[in-house]
């Protein structure tokens, strides 16, 4: 299955955001579910079940200068087998103009036993602009060893590099749950949170070692870091 959804905000004029594209195929689906002040919420809702191996689904977001953008899902995504020897692929990419402000807040990917996924997100930042990015991944369903899932995100500040940042989990991924990657945890996720009127926070660590706060050199940028036992515990530590 192929499907492209495409989110384009812009300012309404009254201190608000106006979704002037909001268009998706199954199982890409957006529906805008109201406000929290100027900015706009959005839904991404899954028509079908998957992503499935062999599945490209793509999603294009821009957000112009003045706007603002929260966006969630409604449920967690669940990475299934396939075709054999196919790839599920979910492309996020999006443009976060000066001064516009982007909230990418999803539910989790859940890579389940036996799919093959990869989750990429490409993000282009101008200077002035306001970013909170956020994935959450979960390694199998309960009391289930995971597939194969790659998380990879690369995010730009003003043409710059800002962050590359890769995760490579199951069977063709070897030491993925050793001491060196996520230590036995079966959740995991990051926290970018980048704001031009805020330094970056200071470095930290959870006294158990199970959360990482580190600013970023590229700009005035912080990234959160944890592993988990579970989806809640995670989300514990990456609200924003």
């Amino acid at each position: 299955m192929r499907a492209v959804a495409r989110l384009v905000a812009h300012p309404d004029g009254r201190g608000g955001t106006r979704l002037t594209e909001l268009a998706g195929e199954p199982p890409l689906l957006l529906r805008r579910t109201g406000h929290r002040g100027p900015v706009a919420e959005v839904y991404v809702v899954g028509a079908a079940a998957g992503p499935l191996a062999g599945d490209d689904l793509r999603l294009e977001i821009e957000v112009t200068t003045g706007a603002a953008v929260r966006v969630h899902t409604v449920a967690a995504s669940v990475a299934l087998p396939g075709r054999v020897g196919a790839t599920s692929r979910m492309m996020v990419s999006a443009r976060v103009h000066p001064g516009a402000a982007l909230h990418w807040l999803p539910e989790q990917t859940v890579a389940a036993a036996g799919c093959a996924h990869l989750a990429e997100s490409r993000v282009e930042v101008a200077e002035g602009a306001t970013l909170t990015w956020r994935d959450e991944l979960i390694c199998g369903r309960h009391a289930e060893e995971p597939g194969d899932a790659v998380l990879h995100t690369v995010v730009d500040l003003a043409g710059r590099p800002l962050l590359r940042q890769t995760l490579a989990v199951g069977p063709q991924a070897p030491g993925w749950s050793g001491p060196a990657v996520l230590g036995g945890a079966p959740a995991t996720g990051s926290l970018l949170v980048l704001h031009p009127d805020r330094p970056a926070d200071p470095p930290w660590v959870h006294p158990g070692g199970t959360a990482a706060r580190l600013p970023l050199a590229g700009g005035p940028a912080t990234l959160w870091t944890a592993t988990a036992p579970d989806a809640h515990t995670l989300r514990s530590h990456l609200e924003p």
